[in-house]
């Protein structure tokens, strides 16, 4: 009885709970008349008639009938929308990368501004009449400052550094080009009476044409970071993107300035080139100090580490809010701050603070960028237009010209000075990865003229030409980059042998620079290195990392990095042994004896900075104390190629030889026959020479040369006496004796010596 009572129980007790709910939602139903109203109308009469009360002093409120539920929208309308279209941005990206397919066809950017305009169409037909738009400012102080800081902490420094002549002049030069070329010309298109748009003056198409004339970081991050471009190729695009931001922002203020007031004089230009200065190296030196600052408090979270990846985000966008608060360059404030604070502020936080801030910013710039090309969609159906068939053509013409013939003539002097030449294929993609977004549509937007109309034709070119840009050129250029096999990006580990060989390279050239006496990149990249880990490490980093060499921090990151795999794949237990010697060795150093193989080190293995006298090959100077030692060497030297020359001139000869055969080789070498003495003590025979006044004295060179002009083709022959007159043959004992001067003519050359051979 008992378990079947509570057998029923459940059921029972369901069937109430249900029973319950339909009697709550009957009520809700029936009161949602009275509500409803009640709470608009006191919330209403409360707006109204804030100050009104009844004699008691107390505000005069309708009572509701049920006063806990009640419909309050727009309390939470604006965080409540935004919650919403993060969301809608969020699942649109999941949804694209669930269809491999697509993704390999159609780029994110391409997508998501489809999306923005089926959302702005189904809201049109609804008939909602006021469209979420792209608003200006929240583009600029919410939208924007977190894709440029992932952009600027995570920038490869390197690679930036060494290709920073050629990105100023891609981002400086390029854009100023850019914008006056297309100005100028569209200046001359709008004067045909066909147009229609005779009334817009050079000024205004100048203005138009710096608005549109700047590369776009957050397109080119979106098309390029799908195709996996090379890193040469990325940093000059994306680093152009970055930096032009300067140049946009100067001929954008002074455009706007000169058209209002419609005169230019040359103290104008002289200030707008001053002008550009400051916002540039003044956006960069905001985003310094704002970088040293936050790397100084890093220095001391060691006790808190839950707050370390605030500091990074709170002190970055101060930077940004302070660079535009003075119309400085906030992106290349946020790019300074970010590059200048992470080598120290890695050194100080945790590893977890370190994956916390790099997946949060991540994150962040994502929902950013999908935010951004979603709402330049629904900005484009719900804005308002004037489209112009000539003024719009002729831009997206004018856009593709300029930047082929920009990068094809900034590219030439380039290729003077550069070791790296860039290729036409380099070129190519150059010219073709120079794609427009949100940034030109935002200034447009913030335009403030007094011809409306002029307005609106500003901003349905610049739409056009993003959508061009970024459908036509962002689509097509993955296939062409396969297809002119571009190098694409490596994706490999970088290993400790590889840093070894970098930083040996590295003191290599700067070596090389020092003796040279050439002051490059090297010798002031070696200086500032040097200044950095006296002084500022000190400084900014905490303990012993302070201290800590280059390639031991790169040793302890990547031993770190493979202790987390390890733990990761499960190989846990495998973790001790798989530990270097390093680790078991070092520790045991004692101090002192580590101090002193740093010492021997640092004395012997550093000193790169003796400096000698600088020389040039072109411009040898004669030094007068070095005369002497001039004249010893080449004394020297000459005594080493004659020993030589006559090493290499000499003939060696066997002993057995004839006396005939030795006095032809004397005849064609004299010199190889030189008597040398016999470094073994043997018995000569000294035997003074024949007299060249001596009648019977035989010059053996003029019989030789007699015997060739008779004989040149056979050779030297000596043919023995023959006729009446020759004497018969006598014994040699017998012919020394009656004739001992014919003995010492024939012993006046007795040939090369025995040890010749």
């Amino acid at each position: 009885m008992p378990s079947r009572m509570g057998a029923r129980a459940p059921a029972g007790f369901g069937r109430s709970f249900w029973e319950l709910g339909l009697l709550l939602l009957l009520a809700f139903v029936l009161l949602q008349g009275s509500v409803f109203p009640y709470g608009a109308d006191a919330s209403s009469q409360h707006a109204k008639d804030g100050c009104s009360s009844t004699h008691e002093g107390k505000p005069n409120r309708t009572k509701k009938v049920f006063p806990v539920l009640s419909f309050e929208y727009d309390h939470i309308k604006t965080p409540f929308e935004v919650s919403l279209w993060v969301l809608f941005a969020s699942l649109m990206k999941l949804g694209f990368h669930l269809v491999p397919r697509l993704s390999s066809i159609v780029p994110e950017s391409c997508l998501l501004i489809v999306v923005g305009l089926l959302v702005g169409g189904l809201s049109k037909l609804i008939g909602e009449s006021e469209l979420p738009k792209l608003d200006s400012g929240n583009f600029f102080l919410v939208l924007l400052p977190p894709i440029i800081l992932d952009a600027g902490y995570f920038l490869p420094i390197r690679p930036f550094m060494e290709n920073l002549g050629t990105i100023l002049m891609f981002a400086v030069v390029g854009t100023l080009w850019n914008a006056f070329f297309i100005g100028s010309v569209l200046f001359a298109v709008c004067q045909i009476p066909a147009a229609g748009l005779t009334h817009l003056g050079l000024l205004s198409c100048l203005l138009f044409g710096s608005i549109i004339s700047a590369v776009d970081p957050v397109a080119v991050l979106a098309v390029f970071e799908e195709i996996h471009i090379n890193e040469l190729l990325h940093i000059l695009v994306f680093g152009e993107s970055l930096l032009n931001d300067a140049v946009t922002v100067v001929l954008y203020h002074l455009f706007e300035e000169f058209s209002a007031f419609g005169t230019v004089t040359v103290l104008d230009g002289f200030l707008g080139v001053i002008s550009f200065l400051i916002v540039a190296f003044g956006g960069v030196l905001v985003g310094a100090i704002y970088g040293i600052l936050a790397a100084f408090t890093s220095r001391f979270t060691s006790h808190m580490r839950v707050i370390e990846p605030l500091f990074v985000f709170v002190y970055s966008y101060i930077a940004y809010l302070s660079a535009e608060l003075f119309h400085l360059s906030g992106i290349m404030a946020l790019i300074a701050c970010g590059a200048v604070m992470r080598p120290y502020v890695e050194a100080n936080i945790s590893h977890k603070s370190h994956t916390t801030i790099k997946y949060f910013l991540k994150m962040w710039s994502s929902v950013s960028e999908t935010l951004i090309f979603i709402l330049l969609g629904v900005a484009t159906v719900g804005g308002p237009h004037n489209w112009n068939w000539i003024f719009v053509t002729s831009t997206v013409f004018l856009c593709l010209v300029a930047r082929v013939i920009g990068v094809i003539g900034l590219t030439f002097i380039i290729n003077k000075f550069r070791i790296v030449k860039l290729t036409t294929k380099d070129q190519f993609i150059v010219a073709y990865g120079g794609l427009r977004g949100a940034i030109a549509f935002s200034l447009g937007f913030l335009l403030e003229v007094e011809d409306e109309e002029m307005r609106h034709i500003f901003l349905t070119a610049i739409i056009t030409v993003i959508f061009f840009t970024v459908f036509v050129q962002g689509m097509t250029i993955k296939p062409l980059v396969e297809l002119l096999a571009v190098k694409k990006k490596q994706e490999a580990k970088r290993s400790i042998n590889e840093e070894i060989h970098i930083q040996f390279l590295d003191h290599l050239l700067t070596g090389i620079e020092d003796i040279c006496g050439h002051y490059g990149h090297h010798h002031w990249k070696d200086k500032m290195n040097r200044f950095n880990r006296k002084y500022v490490k000190k400084c900014l980093i905490a303990g012993e990392r302070s201290k800590e060499p280059q390639l031991i921090a790169f040793y302890h990151k990547l031993e770190f990095k493979q202790a987390i795999q390890l733990v990761e794949s499960g190989g846990g237990g495998k973790l001790s042994s798989a530990l270097p010697m390093f680790y078991r060795v070092l520790p045991q150093l004692p101090k002192s004896r580590e101090e002193e193989i740093r010492k021997i080190l640092r004395s012997n293995l550093q000193r790169t900075r003796q400096r000698l006298r600088s020389y040039n090959r072109h411009t040898l100077v004669a030094d007068p104390y070095e005369e002497g030692l001039n004249d010893l060497l080449k004394k020297q030297k000459m005594f080493e190629l004659e020993k030589k020359m006559n090493n290499y001139l000499s003939v060696p000869v066997a002993t057995s030889d004839s006396p005939n055969l030795r006095r032809a080789r004397l005849a064609s070498d004299p010199q190889a026959y030189n008597v040398k003495p016999d470094p073994v003590e043997v018995p000569t025979i000294q035997v003074e020479l024949a007299s060249p006044q001596s009648p019977d004295s035989v010059n053996i060179l003029d019989e030789f040369r007699k015997d060739k002009e008779k004989d040149e083709d056979t050779g030297l022959t000596m043919k023995p006496p023959s006729g009446p007159s020759a004497p018969p043959r006598k014994q040699s004992g017998e012919e020394d004796a009656k004739d001992p001067q014919k003995l010492t003519r024939c012993l006046s050359d007795p040939g090369p010596s025995a040890d010749e051979g």
